[in-house]
C-alpha cells in the first residue's frame, strides 16, 4: 500500500493507515541489531552529512534520495513509516517542506527519539518563503553540530570520534564557503534569472542578484500559473540579455520552465541546473555544492551551460 503526497503533505488519517500497514502501531524498539545508531533523514543531503559525522557508528536511511524524480510529488509507503518508527534520530528540513515527517513521527510516538530540524536550528519562522534551506551555507554547520551532540548522547564513548569527523566535515565545507566569497569578489553583482527559488540562498551567498520576480518563482514552486506580466518580464530578461545565467530546477520542470530554458538556449544565455535531491553517485554534500559553484563559474566566465551534474 502506497499513498501519494502532493506537496509533501499527508493527513494524519493517511499516515495512521501507513503505520498500521507497517505493523508499527505498537512497536517500541528503536535500534538496529548491529548496535549502530538508526538515523532517518527526510532528504539525502541531510543523510549524507549524518553519514559523514556518524561514520561507522550510524546506519542512515534517506527517504528522498532520487535526483531524477520530482520531489514535490512524494510517495509515503509502509516501508518509510517503518524506518521513521524505528529511528533513534530523525533529520528534517522543516518550513513545511517535509511535513510528512511530522505526521509519521506523531503517529509513531517515541519519547527517546531525537530530532534535528534545520528550520529550528536556524531560528526561522514557519512562514519562511523559501524552504530550500540546505543551500544556505549556515545550515549544515548547525546541522552537523546538532548531530555531534545527539550522536554523543546516544553513544558517549564515541564522542571524540564524532567530533573528529565533524572537524573534517567543517574543514571541507569551508572550502566551498571561501569559494563563494571568491565568486562574489570576482564576479560582483552577477545578474541571473531563475525558474523558482531552489538556489536562492546559494545565489545570495555568492553575491548573485536574482532578477526574476519572486512571485513567478513562488508560483512555479507551488504549481500555480504565474501572471502573464511576470512571464513577459522573465522573457525580456533573457531576450534582452539583462541576465548572464538562467538557473532552473533540474528536477521540477513543466512546459513553462522548459520554454524559459529553450529561450535561453536560443539567445545564447547559459543555463545551470540545480537539484533538490543530492545527485548520485559519487557526491558528498560538499562536493555537490562545489560542483554547482563550478557550473556557475563556467557559465559566467565561459558561457558554458551545465544542465545536469
Amino acid at each position: 500500500m502506497i499513498f501519494k503526497v502532493i506537496g509533501k503533505r499527508a493527513s494524519l488519517l493517511t499516515v495512521s493507515a501507513l503505520i498500521a500497514a507497517s505493523g508499527l502501531a505498537s512497536c517500541t524498539t528503536n535500534h538496529v541489531a548491529n548496535g549502530k545508531i538508526s538515523v532517518v533523514a527526510a532528504e539525502s543531503e541531510y543523510g549524507d552529512v549524518a553519514s559523514q559525522i556518524g561514520g561507522y557508528f550510524v546506519s542512515v536511511y534517506s527517504i528522498e534520495n532520487n535526483p531524477n524524480v520530482n520531489p514535490h510529488t512524494f510517495e509515503v509507503s509502509p516501508q518509510v513509516a517503518a524506518q521513521v518508527g524505528n529511528a533513534q534520530v530523525v533529520i528534517e528540513n522543516g518550513v513545511g517542506y517535509d511535513n510528512f515527517m511530522t505526521m509519521l513521527e506523531s503517529s509513531s510516538p517515541n519519547s527517546s527519539r531525537l530530532q534535528v530540524n534545520a528550520q529550528k536550528l536556524l531560528g526561522l519562522p514557519d512562514n519562511t518563503p523559501n524552504p530550500h534551506l540546505w543551500y544556505d551555507p549556515n545550515t549544515m554547520i548547525k546541522v552537523s553540530n546538532a548531530l555531534v551532540a545527539d550522536f554523543s548522547k546516544l553513544q558517549p564513548n564515541h564522542t571524540n570520534y564524532f567530533k573528529s569527523n565533524d572537524a573534517m566535515f567543517m574543514n571541507s565545507l569551508q572550502i566551498w564557503i571561501k569559494r563563494l566569497a571568491g565568486f562574489k569578489n570576482s564576479y560582483p553583482d552577477t545578474r541571473v534569472a531563475s525558474t523558482e527559488p531552489v538556489a536562492n540562498y546559494f545565489l545570495s551567498a555568492a553575491g548573485i542578484v536574482n532578477m526574476t520576480p519572486y512571485s513567478l518563482q513562488a508560483n512555479v514552486m507551488n504549481g500555480v500559473d504565474p501572471s502573464p506580466q511576470d512571464v513577459a518580464l522573465q522573457d525580456n530578461l533573457i531576450t534582452k540579455h539583462e541576465v548572464k545565467i538562467l538557473i532552473y530546477n533540474q528536477q521540477v520542470t513543466d512546459p513553462l520552465t522548459s520554454s524559459f530554458v529553450s529561450l535561453a538556449k536560443k539567445n545564447g544565455v547559459p543555463v545551470v541546473g540545480f537539484y533538490e535531491t543530492m545527485p548520485t553517485p559519487g557526491f558528498t554534500y560538499q562536493s555537490w555544492m562545489e560542483a554547482e559553484l563550478n557550473a556557475l563559474i563556467n557559465a559566467v566566465s565561459k558561457n558554458i551551460s551545465t544542465y545536469h551534474l
